[in-house]
């Protein structure tokens, strides 16, 4: 391992300006952050299998009388997930710092701690309300409607963070300064 790095994970529902945040971030940043985007990792997927059962399968559903859309994630989607996990272990483990966007929803932060045991992790919590959200989900035209609302009870359970932030109260400037601030960043 070169030295330690800095990685800093911003977890939270989809379109709740995690990416916004991530980038004002490494504006701000005295490091050089790379920022690590979940999404990126999810376009690598052949067009043929961005919806289908081996890798993210997503299930329209009805939740609280509105759209919700559930994902069912099968053995490629997986090994592509845990693959992501590595691929940041491996970028850190050569020196580097990163601001990794991410919607966690089952034992990644466990993993995360394991893989990322040398480097200092710092998790950060993305919060909003949900209609805000849901907004943001509609005005953006590029997230299946409903996604936002399956993972809104789902993606903060269980999480002990280092720092919790609303996208809703704060521009993602001023989100991106008190992480800074927070981390000496």
């Amino acid at each position: 391992m070169a030295h330690r790095s800095t990685v800093m994970i911003l977890n939270g529902v989809g379109s709740v300006g995690k990416s916004s945040i991530a980038r004002a971030l490494q504006a701000i940043s005295r490091h050089a952050l790379l920022h690590v985007q979940m999404d990126a990792f999810l376009d690598m997927l052949p067009e043929r299998l961005q919806d289908d059962p081996a890798t993210f399968h997503f299930v329209n559903e009805t939740e609280a009388s509105a759209p919700s859309v559930r994902i069912d994630v099968g053995p490629v989607g997986t090994r592509l997930m845990s693959g992501m996990r590595a691929a940041i272990a491996a970028l850190a483990d050569a020196g580097n710092s990163l601001v990794v966007d991410e919607v966690m929803l089952g034992s990644e932060v466990g993993e995360y701690r394991r893989l990322l045991s040398g480097h200092a992790l710092y998790l950060v919590g993305v919060h909003a309300p949900l209609e805000i959200i849901e907004e943001r989900e509609r005005v953006r035209g590029d997230r299946m409607i409903g996604l936002a609302r399956w993972q809104f009870e789902k993606v903060h359970r269980g999480i002990a963070y280092d720092m919790e932030i609303s996208s809703a109260d704060e521009t993602a400037a001023s989100c991106a300064v008190r992480i800074r601030d927070a981390f000496d960043l």
